[in-house]
This record gives C-alpha cells, structure tokens and sequence, in this order.
C-alpha cells in the first residue's frame, strides 16, 4: 500500500529523517514512538506531502507521489491529523468537514455534505455541528481533528498524538472511536507518547531516535525490546 524507500530530511545541516525505509499493508495499525525531536511528526509531513524530501521516494499503491505536495496526496487518499488541532476557528464544526470532504476528498457538494452529517455523526460531533469551531473544548477539537481526516475518505489515515492533553476518560472515549476506524478496516500510521495507548491498540511498532528507524517489528515484541528500553525509555 504505501512504501517508503531510504527517506532522508535535511534542514539545514540538521538530519530530521535519516535513510528511513518502510512498507505499510492494507489493514496495518501502526504505532510510531520516539523521544522528542526524533523525527517522528516530519516523517508524516514527508509521506503526507506537507515536507519535500531531500532524498529518497515514497510511493502509494504503486504511485510515485514524492515531491507532489500535500494536496496531491490528500486526493490521493491520505488523511492526516495535527500534534496541536488547526481548525478553521471562525468557521462552523460543520463547515470545516464541509471544506474537507470537497477540496481533500474531491466530492460534489451534495456528496460532501452527506459525508460530513455522516462523520460528524460518528466523530459524535454531530451536536456540535453549527457551533463555531474556536469554541470547542480540546476533546471536541482532536474529534474535529478526526473528522476532517475522515471526511476525505482517505485509504491511509495519519495520527499525530491524538491523546496528547486529555484526560483518562477523554482519552478512552478518543480510543474507542480510534478502534472503530481500524475495525472497519482503515490503514493507520500513529504516533503517540502515550505509550499505553498506542500499545494498546497498534498490532506494530516503529521506533525512531535521531531520525532513525531502531526498531520496527510487533507491538510486544518491540515494547520489550532492549533498543526501547535504552533508548525510549532511558533503563537498561
């Protein structure tokens, strides 16, 4: 589905992304972890178009989309979610998902607004749908998050720290409706320092330090792994 092959990120002499190569099938809930600054969050500008790569090539179902940019790869079918919630502020919860299913997902007007009632309905927005989106509180806003990404229909859906700043039931509610998108087959590519969040859903693992990958393989596996337990989480 999606292959990443030796992806390198430079800013400045800064190395964000180091020679990181990995494929991604149908199905996968992939967690990725790191300690801050590792180049987690660039790796998914890189795959989502957001960041050109310095080298490398990315390519999705078998399309070369490097160097496409972000909209390209929006219509392409990868959804993408934000560390810190980039809503349209002045604009209704309703009209953001509105905006996402036609520029992102390409549907007609019609289309779209049936797709945004839809996942509104699933985000559990759908009582939020008229109130400006600067309101919210910060729950509303990761849902917000949620179905925005959603609302272009993509194949592939990117997840930046969806659970950072929630609380304990916030976050379980944040994880149920994260199940639900895997359950129903969605591919996911998720990052997250909530480590028993990500453990507990993802079925893989990727861990990366200094811009490089140091660990990919399954979730326990990888959690129990000494390059974790040094590197991540600082113990022998």
């Amino acid at each position: 589905m999606l292959e990443i092959e030796n992806a390198t990120k430079n800013f400045g002499s800064v190395i964000a992304v180091n020679d990181v190569s990995l494929k991604v099938e149908r199905g996968d809930l992939i967690g990725v972890m790191g300690p801050n600054g590792a180049g987690k969050t660039t790796l998914l500008s890189l795959i989502d178009g957001t960041n050109p790569l310095s080298s490398g090539r990315i390519s999705f179902f078998n399309q070369n989309i490097t160097g496409h940019g972000a909209a390209f790869c929006a219509r392409s079918g990868i959804g993408r979610t934000f560390q810190i919630p980039k809503p349209f502020e002045h604009m209704s919860v309703y009209e953001n998902v509105l905006v996402s299913a036609i520029y992102a997902g390409g549907q007609s007007t019609g289309q779209a607004h049936d797709t945004a009632l839809q996942v509104l309905d699933f985000t559990k927005l759908s009582d939020r749908g008229n109130q400006i989106s600067g309101g919210l509180t910060l729950l509303q806003r990761k849902r917000l998050e949620l179905a925005r990404a959603l609302s272009g229909r993509p194949k592939l859906l990117l997840l930046d720290e969806i659970a950072a700043g929630l609380t304990d039931l916030e976050l379980a509610e944040l994880l149920d409706v994260v199940r639900q998108i895997s359950g129903n087959g969605m591919t996911i590519i998720w990052i997250e320092h909530v480590v028993h969040a990500l453990t507990s859903l993802a079925n893989r693992l990727i861990v990366i330090d200094f811009g490089s990958k140091i660990a990919d393989g399954p979730t326990e596996e990888v959690i129990n792994s000494d390059a974790v337990k040094q590197v991540y989480l600082g113990v022998d």
